[in-house]
């Protein structure tokens, strides 16, 4: 009967859902004669036999293969939603089966370690619930993919147990330096606001997290031990390694709008722009801030918004994501911005299409403090970057403005959202630290931010 009632259900959805899109994906339904496949059906240990699944497939639409490449897929997309989180498995089927793990493994990781496995590898996943509504939203994986590949996986749903995925990204809300400042961070590059809308940087030595030492201990960002990395962006009056504004008057691009910098910075609470923080999401895979933007009268115009902050394991590159809840413009031909400051002791930059790059060279990090004895702290190489999706129609403009900035304007959308990515490289770093490297990098992150693969959901099966 419960099997009747789901086939009864999945037909329904896909009558009434043939396209949905998602962020990073392109998601289709197909009939559930499409959904059978030779692929045996996944077993874990002796007792975790499960009896539903949904296969899905990923299509890398480039000529270049991608690694640890991100995948959402939505669970409105699906012809089974009723599922808790715990039920819920991705197995890919073209991995080898794990064997059954030593007794050492055991007591080293209790046993909550997976056990022997058949037809294919259960690999991590992340389930989000982005608007907090107590129903998750989306599954997130990540996976490699050869040029042109497309490559089948399951989600089997069934309960179960056993499972431990190491955490790879990091967020939190913390009080640091006498007020609330939000981190983000994979295990390569970190991320805070120290001011609330313009991002600070923190450069990693070695793949660690290293958020919660700098916020737990309120060590400043210069001054942590050496092995956690150091801050390396000088925010003040710029941009920062990424930050949002608006273009009011888009021929006067040298004075857009900021919320942080409006006509009533210099008031009291109630009358200056607003902010509040909150953590959506926390690893293992991808972690995100919320920053909430209340009050921000420009004096040409009111507005309300949301910025969520993504981090991504194994990335040196955070998305943004801006949605504006009020819009109220006392001007027509307002456009939406990003940008990134001009990199300290700024030898080159590189604009192309949505990205832009820039690249300094022996920059001083931190003023030495002579009251310690301090030598400062100086590093060879520094590159920001910044991508807008080519979706947006970006328009690139350089502004000599607060200390130099590199912008873009956006066209205002019929969302009223926009989305970037900000990204950072060092000298000190192990990857991406040096020029050639890290426009390579980007080159190839842009690339595939612009073309993210394709995701298809085929039929509910079951083995009841």
């Amino acid at each position: 009967m419960l099997n009747r009632l789901l086939t009864v259900f999945a037909c329904a959805f896909l009558m009434v859902c043939p396209m949905i899109v998602c962020p990073m994906t392109v998601t289709s339904v197909q009939a559930q004669s499409d959904s059978q496949t030779d692929y045996g059906w996944y077993t874990e240990g002796d007792d975790f036999s499960p009896t539903r699944r949904v296969r899905i497939s990923v299509a890398n639409r480039l000529d270049i293969p991608l690694e640890n490449q991100p995948v959402v897929v939505d669970r409105r997309s699906l012809p089974v939603q009723d599922a808790k989180e715990r039920w819920i498995n991705l197995v890919d089927p073209n991995l080898p089966s794990r064997p059954e793990p030593t007794i050492e493994e055991l007591e080293a990781s209790s046993g909550y370690l997976r056990r022997k496995e058949t037809n294919g590898q259960a690999i991590t996943l992340q389930l989000d619930d982005l608007d907090k509504d107590g129903v998750w939203d989306e599954i997130f994986f990540l996976t490699d993919l050869e040029a042109g590949e497309t490559r089948d996986f399951f989600i089997y749903i069934e309960p179960y147990e056993r499972g431990l995925f190491e955490h790879r990204v990091h967020a939190a809300i913390g009080n640091y330096g006498r007020h609330t400042v939000p981190f983000w961070e994979s295990e390569t590059m970190g991320w805070k606001l120290w001011y609330p809308h313009e991002v600070d940087l923190h450069g990693k030595r070695e793949p660690m997290l290293t958020a919660y030492a700098e916020y737990s201990t309120n060590q400043s960002g210069y001054y942590m031990p050496w092995e956690l990395g150091t801050d390396i962006m000088v925010v003040a009056q710029t941009f920062g390694a990424g930050g949002m504004c608006l273009f009011e008057n888009p021929d006067d691009p040298e004075h857009p709008a900021r919320a942080s910098h409006s006509p009533t910075r210099e008031m009291g609470l109630f009358d200056d722009t607003r902010y509040s923080y909150d953590v959506v999401f926390n690893g293992p895979l991808r972690s995100r801030i919320r920053v909430s933007t209340m009050n921000w009268d420009s004096g040409q115009g009111f507005y309300e918004l949301e910025q969520d902050y993504t981090a991504v394991a194994h990335k040196d590159w955070s998305t943004v994501e801006v949605n504006f809840s009020k819009f109220l413009p006392r001007k027509d031909n307002i456009m939406f911005g990003a940008g990134i400051r001009q990199m300290m002791q700024e030898y080159r930059s590189v604009q192309k299409g949505g990205m832009v790059i820039s690249m300094g060279k022996n920059l001083e990090l931190r003023i030495p403090d002579e009251d310690i004895g301090d030598e400062g702290l100086n590093v060879s190489w520094q590159g920001l970057a910044l991508v807008v999706s080519d979706k947006y129609n970006p328009d690139y403009v350089a502004i000599d403005n607060w200390n130099g900035n590199h912008l873009f304007r956006i066209p205002v959308t019929a969302d009223l959202s926009y989305e970037y990515m900000i990204a950072g490289g060092w000298s000190q770093g192990e990857a991406n630290n040096n020029e050639e490297e890290f426009i390579e990098y980007m080159e190839t992150e842009a690339l595939k931010y612009n073309n993210p693969p394709v995701l298809e959901i085929h039929g509910y099966e079951s083995r009841e």
